[in-house]
C-alpha cells in the first residue's frame, strides 16, 4: 500500500518547496486553474485541508509536526470525517477549491438579494410603526361612547354593503336606507357609511337641479390665503376643547380643522366662515381624513342645503326658528304657551342646535347618531331631535317660573342626557315624520313675509321697524358673544377646578410629610433621652459645661469689642 502513496507525497513536498520560492507554482495535470500561495494560505486559514498534513514530509525528508484543528468542531488531523457527518461538510473544501467564476457570481447575487430583503424588512417595520401611530390617532378620534349597541350582524351587514361592487351606482329604496340606519352604525366604519349614504342621496336626487359647489381641488385651496384666517384661528380652541384630538394647541387635530375650514371659506365666498361650521367640520374629521371630510362638508352644505343658514342674512335660520315654533304650537301647545309667557324665543336656545347640529353642547356619541340620520334623511332630523328633547323635558321646563331659569335649563340641563334618554330620543326620531308639516310651515313663512312687504307702513312705523330690526340684530350678536363667553368661562372653570384639585392633593402630601418628620423628631428625642439616661451624672455635667463655655467666651469677646 505504500507504493502508490509515496509518489504523491513526494510531489506534494516538491510543490511546497517550489511554491515557497515562486509566486506562481506550476500547473498540475488535471487541475482546472492555478492556485497562488496567497490563496492556499487563505484556504488553510479559512477551513482545514482535506488532506492530512501530518503525512506530508518536509523538503528535507523529515515529517512535519501534527497541527491542531482550526476549530473545536474540526476533526483531528489524520482522522477522516465520520460517516454520520453530512456530505456537504465533507466536501466544503473541495467546493471552495474548485468554484468557478459563475458560482462566485451566483453567491454575490444571493448576498445582494438577502441585503434587499433586509432593507425591505426595515421599510416594512417603519410602515408597521407608522400604522401603529395611525391606529393610536384613530383610537383617539373615536374615543366616545356610542348610543345603542351595534350587534355583530349589523356590522356584517354594513361591511357587506360597503364591499358591494359598484356601490355608487346601486340605488336603495328610502325604506331600505331608513331601516338599515335604524339598526345602528358602528363607529369603526361610520365615515365610510356616511360617504355611502351621501352617494345614495345623490342617486335619488340626481334629477333635481340644485346649486353645485365649484370644482376646485382641496390641495389647490390649501395653497391660497383666506380673509377669514383670524376668525378661524380664534375658534380652533373653542371647538371640542375637551376632546383629546382637538385639545392640543395647534396640534394635529386643530391643524386639520384649520385646513378644512380655510378650504371651505375659499370654496364658498358667500358663506366664508361662520361660527358653528367648525363643530360640523370637527365631527367629520373625527371619522375620516381631511379630503373625505371636505367632500362630506360640501355635501352637507350644497346637497342638503345647510349653507343657507350660514349666509350673512340668516334668512334660512329664521325660517327654521319659525318652523320649530309652529311645531311646538301644534304638538306641544301647553309648552309653547309657557315659553311664550316667559318670553323665551327659540333663537335663544335652538340657534346653536341648528348651527352646530347639536355638536357644541351634546355628547359626541349622540351627535354622531344624529349625523347618521342626517345623511340618510336630510335636515329634517334636526327639527325632530329638537321637538323630542323639548317634549321629553316638558314637565321640568313647565316648573321653571322665570326667564333665567328656563334659559338655564334649556342650555345647561337638557344637554346632560343619560344613555337611556339618548337612546329613547333616537328611537322616537326614527319613528317621526314631519316633512309635510315643515313644508307647510315654510310656505307660511314666505306668505307672511310677502304680506308684510305688501303692506305699506307709515314713515314713523317704518322707522320704528328699522330701529327694532337693528336692535334685534345687535341683540342676536350679543347673544352669540355671550354664548361664546359662557363656553370659554366653562372651560376656564374646569381648568381652575383641576388646579384646585392639584393643590389639595399637594397639601395632603405635605401634611403626610410633616407628620412623618414629626414622628422622626419624636423618635430622635426619645433616643437622646435614652442616651442621657445611660451616661453617669458627672459625664452629663461635663457635657453641659462644654456646651456653656463656648457660649460664654463668645459673649465676653462681644463685650470687649463694644466701645
Amino acid at each position: 500500500m505504500c507504493g502508490p502513496v509515496l509518489p504523491y507525497n513526494n510531489w506534494e513536498g516538491r510543490r511546497r518547496t517550489i511554491g515557497a520560492c515562486c509566486s506562481d507554482p506550476p500547473t498540475v495535470a488535471g487541475t482546472p486553474r492555478k492556485i497562488s500561495w496567497r490563496q492556499k494560505i487563505f484556504l488553510q486559514v479559512a477551513s482545514p485541508m482535506n488532506k492530512p498534513l501530518s503525512s506530508v514530509p518536509r523538503s528535507d525528508g523529515s515529517d512535519t509536526m501534527e497541527l491542531l484543528p482550526l476549530s473545536p468542531r474540526a476533526a483531528p488531523l489524520g482522522q477522516e470525517p465520520s460517516a454520520s457527518e453530512p456530505h456537504s461538510k465533507r466536501s466544503s473544501t473541495r467546493d471552495q477549491k474548485h468554484r468557478s467564476p459563475a458560482e462566485y457570481q451566483a453567491l454575490w447575487k444571493e448576498v445582494i438579494h438577502q441585503q434587499i430583503l433586509l432593507l425591505r424588512m426595515g421599510k416594512e417595520k417603519q410602515n408597521d410603526e407608522g400604522s401603529k401611530d395611525e391606529l393610536h390617532v384613530q383610537k383617539m378620534k373615536l374615543d366616545y361612547q356610542e348610543v345603542g349597541l351595534c350587534p355583530e350582524d349589523v356590522l356584517t351587514l354594513w361591511e357587506k354593503k360597503l364591499c358591494t361592487p359598484g356601490r355608487s351606482k346601486v340605488q336603495w329604496s328610502r325604506e331600505e336606507t331608513q331601516s338599515t340606519v335604524s339598526l345602528g352604525v358602528p363607529k369603526s366604519c361610520r365615515g365610510e357609511v356616511w360617504q355611502l349614504l351621501s352617494q345614495q342621496h345623490r342617486l335619488c336626487q340626481h334629477a333635481l337641479c340644485k346649486m353645485q359647489p365649484p370644482d376646485m381641488p382641496y390641495q389647490d385651496l390649501l395653497k391660497q390665503l383666506t380673509a377669514q384666517q383670524h376668525a378661524i384661528l380664534v375658534d380652533l380652541g373653542r371647538t371640542f376643547p375637551t376632546h383629546a384630538y382637538f385639545s392640543a394647541q395647534l396640534g394635529v387635530g386643530q391643524l386639520s380643522l384649520y385646513n378644512l375650514l380655510k378650504a371651505y371659506s375659499l370654496l364658498d365666498p358667500e358663506v366664508g366662515y361662520c361660527q358653528g361650521i367648525s363643530f360640523v367640520a370637527g365631527v367629520l374629521l373625527l371619522h375620516m381624513g381631511e379630503e373625505e371630510a371636505f367632500d362630506m362638508l360640501k355635501f352637507l352644505m350644497y346637497d342638503l342645503g345647510l349653507r343657507k343658514q350660514y349666509r350673512p342674512d340668516m334668512v334660512s335660520l329664521q325660517v327654521k326658528m319659525y318652523q320649530l315654533s309652529r311645531l311646538l304650537y301644534d304638538y306641544q301647545h301647553e309648552l309653547y304657551s309657557h315659553l311664550e309667557q316667559q318670553e323665551v324665543n327659540p333663537s335663544l336656545y335652538a340657534a346653536p342646535w341648528f348651527l352646530t347640529l347639536f355638536a357644541s353642547q351634546f355628547p359626541l356619541g349622540f351627535v354622531a347618531r344624529i349625523f347618521d340620520i342626517l345623511f340618510a334623511e336630510g335636515t329634517e332630523v334636526v327639527f325632530k331631535v329638537a321637538l323630542c328633547l323639548l317634549s321629553s323635558h316638558k314637565g321640568e321646563i313647565m316648573e321653571c317660573d322665570s326667564f333665567e331659569t328656563v334659559v338655564s335649563y334649556l342650555k345647561a340641563t337638557i344637554p346632560n342626557l343619560t344613555q337611556a334618554q339618548m337612546e329613547q330620543t333616537i328611537s322616537q326620531v326614527m319613528e317621526m315624520d314631519i316633512s309635510k308639516q315643515l313644508h307647510i310651515y315654510e310656505v307660511e313663512y314666505h306668505v307672511l313675509q310677502d304680506e308684510l312687504r305688501e303692506a305699506v307702513p307709515l314713515a314713523e312705523d317704518s322707522d320704528h321697524l328699522n330701529r327694532l330690526e337693528r336692535t334685534n340684530i345687535q341683540l342676536k350678536k350679543q347673544n352669540l358673544d355671550l354664548l361664546d363667553k359662557l363656553q370659554a368661562a366653562h372651560v376656564k372653570v374646569q381648568s381652575l377646578e383641576a388646579n384646585v384639585e392639584n393643590f389639595l392633593s399637594r397639601e395632603t402630601k405635605m401634611k403626610h410629610v410633616i407628620r412623618s418628620l414629626e414622628q422622626e423628631k419624636a423618635s430622635y428625642q426619645r433616643t437622646l433621652e435614652r442616651l442621657r439616661s445611660c451616661l453617669p451624672p458627672g459625664a452629663l455635667l461635663d457635657v453641659e459645661l462644654s456646651e456653656i463655655r463656648p457660649c460664654s467666651n463668645s459673649k465676653l469677646k462681644a463685650a470687649h469689642k463694644r466701645p
